[in-house]
């Protein structure tokens, strides 16, 4: 670890990746608000759910089950693929429930197509923004600390906290963090570009999820969309854990190839299968009339 050096061309790529997974989402955003005529306020809320649900929720309950002392834990810690299982049913359960508790709730009153996407476009663009963001702001930290040496203290400082601990999450972020500047100082345009590449297929799976659960809302014969999306995100984040926990040996292109099929097959049929043909477009309620026009009708 003290002879891996970060390069100044592997720092440019961390930067450029986390200004890029603010600004593009951001740009997406505005894009798609201009030319749809859409309430920038729905997008707005598919990211303040993502947050609370996603982030806050979720993180804190499985946290509690996966990462403390309990039976239930235990248990679940000892078998590698229930494990990914229950990584992938908790982001499959809470990410679509907010989605249906804000087309029932907060956007119950907006029925046009367009707001199906732009949920979408706010969740999985704050994702991006979120984990990818941050992901590539700590990428230049930790790289300063590796050229600084000072690293291999930190990671040796988190070995005695966690001494006599037997936990498959913990051993499994412990071993992340060990290979981390191996990893970095390997990190090339090609590994750039995946990350980038993923990032949009996650962003296409997040609308058409989102298109999925609309419709499960919208359409009381259609509610059965809204289980199937959890069991498609389920199966998605399944997959990323089974490879994650190193459950399934396999090359990261073959991960990065299922894990689109899934993604550009939720988004694609989402698309084509119910939002190309929703007749009714529906009109998202006006703003309210100011309160000289109101007088002016009086």
């Amino acid at each position: 670890m003290e002879n891996v050096v970060i390069s100044n061309s592997q720092f440019v790529m961390f930067g450029l990746g986390a200004f890029l997974a603010i600004v593009v989402p951001l740009v997406v955003a505005i894009v798609w608000k201009v030319v749809k005529k859409e309430r920038f306020t729905t997008i707005l809320i598919g990211a303040a759910i993502f947050l609370v649900f996603a982030i806050v929720i979720e993180k804190l309950l499985q946290n509690a089950l996966l990462m403390t002392d309990n039976p239930a834990g235990k248990f679940i810690n000892s078998y590698p693929v229930l494990l990914a299982f229950v990584a992938g049913l908790f982001p499959g359960l809470f990410e679509e429930t907010g989605r249906f508790f804000a087309f029932k709730t907060l956007l119950k009153k907006r029925t046009n197509r367009e707001t199906s996407i732009s949920y979408g476009i706010g969740h999985g663009g704050f994702e991006v923004m979120f984990v990818i963001g941050m992901v590539f702001v700590e990428y230049i930290i930790y790289a300063v600390m590796i050229n600084s040496g000072t690293y291999g203290e930190m990671i040796s400082q988190a070995r005695e906290q966690i001494q006599g601990q037997s936990n498959p999450l913990i051993e499994q972020q412990m071993g992340t963090l060990t290979a981390l500047p191996s990893q970095l100082a390997a990190f090339g345009f090609a590994e750039f570009a995946l990350t980038m590449l993923e990032r949009v297929i996650a962003v296409l799976f997040h609308i058409g999820a989102s298109i999925l659960v609309f419709y499960a809302c919208k359409d009381k014969k259609k509610v059965w969309l809204y289980p199937l999306a959890i069991a498609l995100h389920t199966l998605a984040d399944f997959v990323a854990a089974l490879y994650m926990f190193g459950v399934v040996k396999m090359n990261e292109w073959i991960f990065e190839g299922i894990f689109a099929v899934i993604s550009l097959a939720v988004f694609f049929g989402g698309y084509f299968l119910l939002y190309r043909k929703d007749k009714d477009r529906g009109v998202t309620p006006p703003v309210e009339a100011s309160s000289e026009a109101v007088a002016a009708t009086e």
